[in-house]
């Protein structure tokens, strides 16, 4: 972990997320796939093992890695987003992190995430890019 990033805000942001009704999961995941804050939203039913959630959360530290090679022509990425059967999966990159928000498969994605980065603040910002 980055001695500078504060990672005691986010954790406060994150629960701060979590308040939002179709919410399941909010966590923060490092570039190793490590989550390192967050959880399900208290009373919600993972739909997946302790196992395949690992794998989820390395799998997309390895795809967000390899999306910075389109900066220079498209710009950062904002937010990406995965709407399944049974969940929408928005991952937000904060430098090295990245956050990841699952949510009910009914949501508005662009409306979500919008919020979620209005939430995020300066960290989402500042943080890009270490």
């Amino acid at each position: 972990m980055d001695e500078s990033f504060p990672l005691e805000d986010t954790k406060v942001k994150i629960q701060d997320i979590l308040v939002e009704p179709e919410i399941r999961f909010c966590g923060l995941i490092d570039s190793e796939g490590e989550l390192l804050a967050g959880d399900m939203k208290p009373g919600v039913i993972p739909l997946e093992t302790d196992k395949d959630r690992r794998k989820i959360y390395s799998q997309l530290a390895h795809r967000a890695a390899n999306r910075s090679g389109f900066d220079a022509n498209f710009g950062r990425v904002k937010y990406s987003s995965s709407r399944r059967e049974k969940v929408v999966m928005i991952s937000f990159p904060i430098g090295r992190y990245i956050l990841l928000v699952i949510a009910e498969p009914s949501v508005n994605i662009d409306r979500l995430a919008w919020k979620i980065i209005y939430k995020l603040d300066h960290q989402w910002s500042e943080y890009y890019g270490f």
